[in-house]
């Protein structure tokens, strides 16, 4: 199934994206319970009414749930303000460049401008190479990629750079997983981003430096010459005429002649305002210029994207909050081979299903297939494309290929191309006769051996005691409701 992709907000996005890192961190739901992720959904469906969007509803599934977590667990909250974008940054920066411009000839100082223009040289070969690589990058990338990897990784680090959690902790790992998932989903929407500092960046410095000449020059008598140990006058007038063309297009002042320049070769000279007029009006041209119009052009490929970010509502968390939401049952068929399931592991059975799949799944436990009869499931009530589909095993019966292995197989055949067959190993009365540590991971080995050349899921879980409302109970129904909703959705 190919996944389907939803675009959302940016700024709820991000809060859509917590609270699953959230949810999904805290397996065991001891931090988050079930009636908290039942209210949450609820209160949603009622903010939003009947029929909304899916996106809607998910963003404020989200935003209802961001805020109870705040109030038991402020960390998840200040890892989303600290993952925010803020827009100052890049006020602050632009400005910076700015400035950095303005104070390029106090570096330098005097009053002295060489025509050949060393840095000014460099700056417009800089740019030039710039845009040489803009125009080949498609070339160069990958498809998919919205950015080579060394920028993809960069930019992933500036997105989470700000928040450090704190590893072990089941809070730990959950803003851990909020800033991973972040990175990922907003990669494309930071590069373009980025692209548009920078741009505007390049072009305020240009500016800058501009700007800086010509408020000194209002002051100071700036001279323009020039010497080269290796360069003739018509050598320089050849390689100004080429570097000032922009220009002298713009401005319409002519690139002085090769007699011109050579009568300000050093110690000569005369006043740079002609020559300023030129240098400025190239660097708008070649720098400046070019620039702004890439960062508008960055700037509306931002917009797009912040405001049309791509979740996969196809992943198995969202489906199931939205099979919640839409009221249409998840039907799954649980058949027992040989194995009569007591009262109290059909108790824990539902509410490994009801973790795992969300209380909107309809269960039903067939009728047990007697030992023997695998290969005909004359009363397994399947039938072909019934869907996903659970074989329950005694964990006190050694796995056989011949018997255990050919009821998959048959399952398999039953629950359609696009059903799923996880194997169910109630270990219940294995574990009650008290079985040692090695004994059971070596019978759990056997059923694992069994399964896995069929590409089934293997699930072992103690029904009985997840009945219980006990500590250990919760635990096992944690684990065992993980275990089955990966084996379902593995096979997605």
């Amino acid at each position: 199934m190919r996944p389907i992709k939803h675009p959302a907000p940016e700024s709820e996005a991000i809060e859509i994206v917590a609270v699953r890192a959230f949810e999904t961190a805290d397996g065991s739901h001891t931090l988050w319970s079930d009636g908290d992720r039942a209210w949450a959904s609820r209160a949603a469906a009622e903010a939003v009414g009947e029929g909304a969007a899916d996106a809607y509803f998910l963003a404020a599934r989200a935003r209802l749930a961001l805020g109870r977590i705040g109030e038991r667990f402020p960390v998840i909250p200040r890892a989303v303000r600290a993952l925010r974008w803020r827009p100052w940054l890049a006020g602050a920066i632009a400005g910076g460049a700015f400035l950095g411009g303005l104070l390029v000839d106090r570096i330098g100082g005097g009053q002295r401008i060489n025509v050949l223009m060393p840095p000014v040289l460099a700056l417009l070969a800089w740019n030039l190479v710039v845009y040489l690589l803009l125009a080949i990058r498609p070339c160069l990338r990958r498809a998919g990629d919205p950015l080579p990897g060394p920028w993809r990784r960069a930019i992933g680090r500036l997105a989470t750079g700000l928040l450090q959690p704190r590893p072990g902790a089941e809070l730990g790992v959950a803003a851990a997983r909020l800033t991973s998932d972040w990175s990922r989903l907003s990669t494309a929407l930071h590069g373009a981003r980025a692209a548009r500092i920078l741009h505007l960046a390049a072009a305020l410095l240009a500016a800058g430096v501009l700007a800086g000449f010509y408020l000194r020059g209002i002051a100071l008598a700036y001279q323009a010459n020039w010497e080269s140990t290796f360069l003739a006058a018509g050598e320089v007038h050849r390689l100004l005429a080429i570097t000032l063309a922009p220009g002298a297009a713009l401005s319409g002042i002519p690139v002085p002649t090769a007699g011109e320049i050579e009568a300000i070769r050093a110690p000569g000279g005369e006043n740079a305002a002609r020559w300023l007029h030129l240098l400025g009006a190239t660097v708008a041209a070649v720098v400046i210029f070019p620039r702004l119009v890439l960062a508008l052009l960055a700037w509306l490929v931002e917009c797009r994207r912040s405001t049309s970010l791509p979740i996969d509502f196809a992943e198995p968390y969202f489906d199931r909050l939205l099979r919640d939401y839409r009221g249409g049952p998840l039907r799954l068929r649980v058949v027992p081979y040989s194995y009569t399931l007591p009262p109290d592991a059909a108790s824990g059975l539902e509410r490994v299903v009801a973790r795992a799949l969300g209380g909107n799944t309809l269960l039903t436990i067939g009728p047990p297939v007697r030992y023997g009869d695998e290969d005909a499931l004359p009363d397994a009530g399947t039938r072909s494309g019934s869907g996903d589909l659970v074989a329950l095993f005694n964990a006190t019966a050694t796995p056989e290929r011949e018997a255990h292995g050919a009821f998959l197989r048959t399952l398999g055949k039953h629950c359609g191309a696009t059903g799923r067959v996880v194997a169910l190993v109630d270990e219940g009365s294995f574990l009650a006769r008290g079985r040692e540590a090695a004994r059971v991971e070596a019978r759990r080995a056997a059923w694992r051996e069994l399964c896995a050349p069929l590409r089934v899921g293997c699930v072992f879980a103690d029904l009985a005691t997840i009945a219980t409302a006990s500590s250990s109970g919760a635990s096992s129904l944690g684990e065992a409701a993980s275990a089955l909703a990966g084996s379902l959705e593995g096979h997605r």
